[in-house]
């Protein structure tokens, strides 16, 4: 009894402690009453906050400019969105395979990513290549890779969409162009798209293999071919999604976005194309954030921003080039790998932002992505989400269903007037190239990434499992982790090393010599790097051979010299 006497204060102290804890939860209410991107929230949005003086001009119907609510007149009434995942893991064999899986799965296009080790423009058997193929994407560092990656999938019957976004996306499309050639298809009935957004991509950190000058030339050279061979083909996808990871808002997502895709613009018309020639396939790749209404708002200014920009400023007649066409992201940066279940939820609400705001492709993230690449499993519940959005929700039934929300049209507007004064900021430094080429550009992204991690170190942004509803650290992933084989990329290093002993050294060498001409005379690379890819000159090389002829080191990483400076000619380049 004693005991029980002295355990009684401390029971009662916890007994009020757990009430005062159920008061606090019983009326509690959301401490910030701003949007992820930092805009003020009213309690209730009345027709007031958005008198439309003109519903046509500022807003419009589905199908019709400025396409605010989307590009088609009745959206998914008339075509599902496509339902892409994102591949690549080993060898392309291995990447080959998962692909096939999420076929079988219901994918309806094949989505492929390069690694860290392509994007740089090394080949499996460089110094600093050896340890990390395979392990975040595929490196396809020949005709065979292609060849292989390719397997038997049908070219003319599947959308391919190959996530090189670095300059070695030329590589990418001219050994894509090459295998398809070889197996006897028309390149210019082919569908799909390539990421090539070399500017952007000095931002993943791969500014070395990325320099501003070459990044504008080998995008464009392939923005160029494509515009001229391959009608049907998406030959950039402007990539505002990894900017967007870096931590910046919105609007910024929207302008930093738009101000690299006019670089490309403006290099295009400059060598001559008209902006109705190539502007209908230009496209975006665009996060869908974990707040839900802002991302909806978000996409809807992008299309009515991109309309105006495009017949105001460069005087585009077809409606096709006016129209934003965008695939989506989840945003990878607002997973956990903390409680990684919970992941499975906030995927869920923004590939569904990502579908009210009309997307055209779309990829959801799988829920272990902050561990690993996606499993198997992981692959297939990425897909089953966007599948029970498209076949039981009914959130399909109508285009543009947030269409007239006060709050809605409200936020698209605030959304909008924020990108154009960061747009309008962007003009006066002199342009995009400016931007970047004074760092102010670099220094926005760190300010922006300081200010988000401070928000949630402070509590003024909470992540359920990190500053609140924490819990003890997992041991285990529950669906497991994905782990790439040594075995495979050790077989990858070792083809390369016997390709380059036995292919035909005398076309290698004369192919090699015309893809520096091009390059050193400022022709299109295109048709050279599909020649030297044919005599199977690597990806490392083909790349290496355009940097020297700009004056930069043959190895971004500066560590291995060029294997032709016995060409005549052939000066050895400047590190970057």
């Amino acid at each position: 009894m004693l005991e029980d006497a002295e355990a009684r204060p401390a029971l009662e102290q916890a007994n009020k402690e757990d009430w005062d804890d159920f008061l606090k939860t019983y009326y509690e209410k959301p401490q910030s009453t701003k949007t992820w991107s930092g805009f003020d929230l009213k309690e209730i949005y009345t027709p007031d906050d958005r008198k439309v003086s003109d519903y046509h001009k500022e807003v419009g119907d589905a199908g019709k400019f400025p396409f605010t609510r989307g590009i088609h007149r009745n959206m998914f009434r008339g075509r599902y969105w496509t339902r892409r995942e994102v591949v690549g893991i080993g060898s392309p064999s291995d990447t080959h395979e998962r692909a096939a899986c999420c076929f079988k799965q219901g994918a309806m296009g094949m989505n492929t990513i390069a690694d860290v080790t392509y994007e740089m423009g090394l080949d499996p058997d460089h110094p600093r290549a050896r340890d990390e193929i395979g392990l975040t994407g595929v490196n396809v560092s020949s005709l065979k890779d292609m060849e292989t990656l390719v397997g038997d999938i049908p070219l003319d019957k599947v959308s391919w969409s190959l996530i090189t976004a670095s300059t070695v996306a030329a590589a990418t499309m001219a050994q894509y162009v090459a295998v398809a050639q070889n197996k006897g298809y028309d390149i210019a009935r082919l569908r799909g798209s390539i990421q090539n957004d070399p500017i952007h991509f000095r931002y993943c950190g791969f500014k070395p293999a990325c320099p501003l000058d070459l990044s504008v030339k080998l995008g464009s050279d392939v923005m160029e071919y494509c515009s001229r061979n391959m009608p049907k083909w998406y030959y950039t996808t402007v990539n505002m999604y990894d900017l967007r990871e870096q931590g910046i808002t919105a609007p910024q997502e929207i302008a930093f976005g738009f101000g690299i895709a006019m670089c490309y613009i403006d290099e295009l018309i400059r060598r001559g194309l008209d902006i109705d020639e190539f502007a209908p396939r230009f496209t975006f790749y665009v996060s869908c954030h974990i707040d839900f209404f802002e991302e909806i708002a978000k996409i809807r200014a992008a299309r009515r921003m991109w309309a105006r920009l495009l017949k105001d400023k460069y005087g585009a007649r077809d409606p096709r080039s006016m129209q934003f066409r965008f695939a989506v992201h989840t945003a990878g940066c607002s997973l956990l790998p903390q409680q990684p279940l919970n992941n499975l939820v906030r995927i869920s609400f923004e590939a569904l932002a990502a579908v009210l705001g009309g997307v055209q492709s779309l990829h959801c993230c799988s829920y272990d992505e902050p561990m690993c690449l996606p499993t198997e499993k992981g692959h297939i519940q990425a897909l089953r989400t966007q599948q029970i959005i498209a076949y039981e929700t009914g959130v399909t039934s109508v285009a543009d269903p947030l269409g007239g929300s006060y709050f809605v049209e409200s936020l698209t507007d605030k959304v909008e007037e924020e990108a154009l004064m960061i747009m309008s900021e962007v003009d006066k430094l002199g342009g995009m190239e400016e931007a970047i080429r004074s760092e102010w550009l670099d220094r926005k992204f760190d300010e922006e990434a300081v200010k988000r991690q401070a928000e949630v170190d402070g509590g003024e942004k909470l992540l359920v499992g990190v500053n609140i509803f924490t819990s003890e650290p997992e041991t285990e992933t529950p669906l497991g982790v994905q782990r790439v084989s040594r075995l495979s990329t050790r077989q990858q290093i070792a083809d390369c090393i016997k390709l380059k002993k036995t292919r035909d050294h005398s076309k290698l060498i004369d192919a090699i010599k015309r893809l520096r001409e091009d390059a050193e005379e400022n022709r299109n690379t295109i048709p050279a790097m599909i020649e030297a890819t044919r005599a199977f000159a690597t990806t490392a090389e083909m790349m290496g051979t355009i940097r020297e002829a700009y004056g930069y080191s043959y190895d971004p990483m500066n560590v291995i010299e060029s294997p032709f400076t016995f060409l005549s000619g052939v000066k050895k380049g400047k590190a970057l």
